[in-house]
């Protein structure tokens, strides 16, 4: 007998098969179908799909035999690698110097007939092999052949799809971790900032009333300064915590709600000037859903149309229906509007438009990729339409709530 050679790429074969991942896994009708069908094709009891690593060959899937695998000396694999774009096909073993002797010829009912083709990975390095066995001499036919290899293809279909997918799972695994990590940071720095910031301004005001006539006109512009300063931080800081914290948004309990209640509230809370007019949708729409939710979308998109109109009158229309699926919603101004050029990566986080408010006060980029994060946690999307001093218009879907019967 004579024990298969280690190829000279073996380093970067079995870092390769690491990071297929792939020995000990359970078993999958994806490659059980293959090893029937090569069983069949061919003509023989045995067939399998063998993954080599550096001591051992293992079966990924296997028909006709109890036994997971082998040693990789003892192997008839080990050597099929070696040739990774070869069939290497044995009809009598018994005649071969590399095997006549090897434990699993000479056994009771031994090997007598393999076949093989190597299975590759993208880069071309042998992971393992499709092979077939028989107890009794035999031999493929060119059809039989062609078939093994074309199943032997499909294979590393498997493997390739199989190795994309642990990456994308990987990556998910450490984008998850770098958001838990970033979400920890936010929520301290957040946390660690809001008492010095009420200070300041509340200092500010108390500055203000008791030393007014001493500072003059000149010192108090300053502590209004320092007072919006801080103002501005605040609620720069709110919405990193609204934007961290609307993981959440879609697993908080679902509740019945009229969609008019819900905006009347946050128009209370807005205390809306006498020159807004904020015109309702006409179907008082009953929804099951997270009032929450949606309230802080609405509340976030209202609160831009205010800001961001300089007309004597602001005139606001929301509107909503529904299908089978979904809710739909959209909210119109009249207001400054967003350049086309623009809007592209508005919802992005930290995104912001040139443009100042009414009060000369610029965005900080938090508020609409707040919205379009929870507009997507609740299997929605949300789109805008919008051309400078022509207003912009907010469409959005969120996904009906089906209760488990």
């Amino acid at each position: 007998m004579i024990s298969p050679a280690v190829p000279l790429n073996e380093f970067e074969r079995l870092e390769s098969l690491k990071q297929l991942d792939i020995i000990d896994s359970h078993p999958e009708e994806a490659y059980d179908s293959i090893t029937k069908l090569a069983s069949y094709i061919c003509k023989t009891p045995i067939a399998a799909i063998n993954i080599i690593d550096a001591e051992n060959n293992w079966f990924k899937s296997k028909l006709g035999t109890e036994i997971n695998g082998s040693s990789r000396k003892d192997s008839f694999c080990g050597h099929t690698i070696l040739e990774p774009e070869t069939l290497l096909e044995i009809q009598d073993t018994a005649k071969d110097e590399r095997f006549m002797d090897n434990p699993l010829v000479v056994a009771e009912n031994g090997i007598k007939f393999y076949a093989g083709v190597p299975l590759l990975d993208h880069n071309g390095l042998p992971m393992g092999t499709l092979c077939v066995f028989d107890s009794e001499e035999h031999k493929l036919d060119q059809d039989q052949k062609i078939a093994l290899q074309a199943l032997a293809k499909q294979v590393e279909i498997l493997f390739e799809s199989r190795r994309k997918n642990n990456l994308l799972e990987n990556m998910k695994l450490q984008l998850d971790e770098n958001n838990r990590v970033l979400k920890e940071f936010a929520s301290t720095v957040s946390h660690d900032l809001k008492m010095p910031l009420a200070n300041m301004i509340i200092t500010a005001d108390i500055l203000k009333a008791k030393f007014s006539r001493k500072l003059g006109k000149e010192g108090i512009d300053y502590l209004e300064y320092l007072k919006h300063s801080g103002l501005t931080l605040s609620d720069y800081i709110n919405g990193l915590l609204d934007y961290y914290s609307s993981n959440g948004a879609q697993a908080k309990e679902n509740e019945e709600f009229f969609l008019n209640d819900l905006l009347e509230d946050i128009i209370d809370l807005l205390q809306i000037a006498e020159n807004c007019e904020i015109n309702l949708p006409d179907n008082n729409l009953k929804i099951n859903g997270n009032s929450a939710a949606l309230g802080q979308i609405f509340m976030n998109l209202i609160s831009n149309s205010l800001k961001y109109n300089d007309n004597e009158k602001i005139v606001i229309e929301i509107d909503c229906t529904e299908n089978r699926d979904y809710f739909n919603f959209s909210i119109s101004d009249n207001g400054i509007g967003i350049p086309t050029e623009k809007q592209d990566g508005i919802f992005d986080l930290f995104t912001t438009v040139a443009t100042k408010d009414r009060r000369g006060h610029k965005g900080h980029g938090i508020g609409l990729s707040t919205v379009k994060k929870i507009v997507e946690s609740l299997g929605g999307n949300i789109k805008l339409t919008s051309s400078e001093n022509q207003g912009t218009l907010f469409e959005f879907s969120i996904k009906r709530y089906k209760p488990v019967e």
